[in-house]
């Protein structure tokens, strides 16, 4: 199903700068918050859909990439099944410290209902170098990197074995403060705790209190077919652990792309420069060009000049984004050879001669005709 303009569904104009889309997402989502429509599927549709589109357009970085590709630019991006999604994903917006929204959906962004909120994982950035031949046909890889896991040995409560966290006596295990300042009241996070709800006495040996620890993680990632360098693979749950029991992070592999010796790409394209001899070109030729795929016959007109480019139509590279394969682009020059046997050179003064040139006669040297010259002169 196609999807709606993200710029249409927040209203904006695509000039809009970023407190103009602030203002259009946080007018649409107290339109459409759940909590305001309850048992209305359609205004949490809304609410989901405004979301999406805000991730994307308040971020400068996606944002360029949806510019410039659409949809498909973003395809990483969250879409969210479930509001609770949206509130465990964007924290503080919906209460605490420094909110767009302030106290206005209340403690945990939830009407008041009190439920201390928790953290999404951090995600992590893992680097994968590619040759060509592998970007352009999809692979499997194997990756290596450390991360934040749960803490064996407190089972991520971060207190040490035979203890437990207590409750913060400061925000009665809410993880939030509300702050008065004259008609203002403001929500941020309890100075205590941090914003966990709990404090921790006698903290773990091994994690000091974290409820985390750093281990090696291995994967294989399946990295799909026409990458380019500079995109990336969003391998999801594989980033770090919650600190405080929310979703695991992602983990985003980067591609690199090494230069290829003799293909240049250009986007679904490849260009190859391939060397010809004067009589392939003025003749023709049938020649054997290297592709991906194996050996294919490129036909060589007659009369070809240098630079001109013959087209391989499929025998690019496919899109990742669902499109075809496009094409190679074979870019001829003449090579003119720097030594000729005598009948090379015999067969060409007869060409010359042939079409009336001037050429230099065989045996004419430089000093010969500077003496000629003077000769001449005197």
């Amino acid at each position: 199903m196609e999807k709606t303009c993200y710029y249409e569904l927040l209203k904006v104009e695509r000039s809009a700068g970023k407190s103009e889309i602030d203002r259009a997402y946080r007018k649409l989502a107290i339109k459409y918050h759940p909590d305001s429509n309850r048992n209305d599927e359609s205004a949490v549709e809304k609410f989901k859909q405004a979301t999406e589109a805000y991730e994307v357009l308040s971020d400068a970085e996606k944002r360029g990439r949806y510019d410039q590709y659409g949809h498909a630019g973003v395809e990483g991006v969250h879409q969210y099944g479930d509001v609770e999604d949206i509130f465990e994903a964007f924290g503080d917006m919906f209460g605490g410290g420094g909110s767009m929204f302030g106290d206005l959906f209340g403690r945990g962004g939830r009407g008041g209902g009190g439920r201390r909120r928790v953290r999404r994982g951090a995600d992590i950035r893992c680097n994968v170098t590619l040759t060509l031949e592998e970007a352009a046909r999809g692979v499997d890889k194997d990756i290596a990197f450390r991360r934040r896991t749960k803490c064996e040995t407190c089972e991520g409560s971060g207190a040490a074995p035979g203890s437990k966290p207590v409750t913060c006596n400061t925000c009665g295990g809410h993880g939030q403060v509300i702050q008065s300042a004259g008609i203002l009241r403001v929500q941020t996070a309890c100075p205590d705790c941090e914003g966990a709800g709990t404090t921790i006495g006698n903290p773990c040996g091994d994690c000091r209190g974290s409820g985390l620890e750093n281990k090696k993680a291995e994967l294989t990632v399946t990295i799909p077919a026409g990458v380019d360098d500079g995109m990336r693979v969003r391998v999801q749950g594989e980033g770090e652990a919650s600190p405080d029991g929310g979703p695991v992070g992602d983990c985003y592999v980067f591609i690199t792309v090494r230069e290829h010796e003799l293909f240049k790409r250009d986007g679904s394209h490849l260009i190859l420069q391939l060397p010809i001899s004067y009589t392939q070109a003025a003749l023709g030729a049938e020649i054997e060009v290297p592709t991906l795929d194996g050996p294919e016959l490129l036909t060589v007109s007659a009369g070809t000049q240098n630079n001109e480019v013959f087209t391989l139509k499929g025998k690019g590279i496919v899109d990742p984004r669902g499109g075809r394969a496009g094409d190679l682009l074979v870019q001829v020059f003449i090579e003119v050879p720097k030594k000729l046997t005598s009948e090379q050179e015999r067969l060409l003064r007869e060409l010359a001669e042939n079409d009336h040139q001037s050429v230099l006669p065989h045996r004419s040297s430089f000093l010969g005709k500077l003496k000629t010259f003077f000769e001449t002169e005197a």
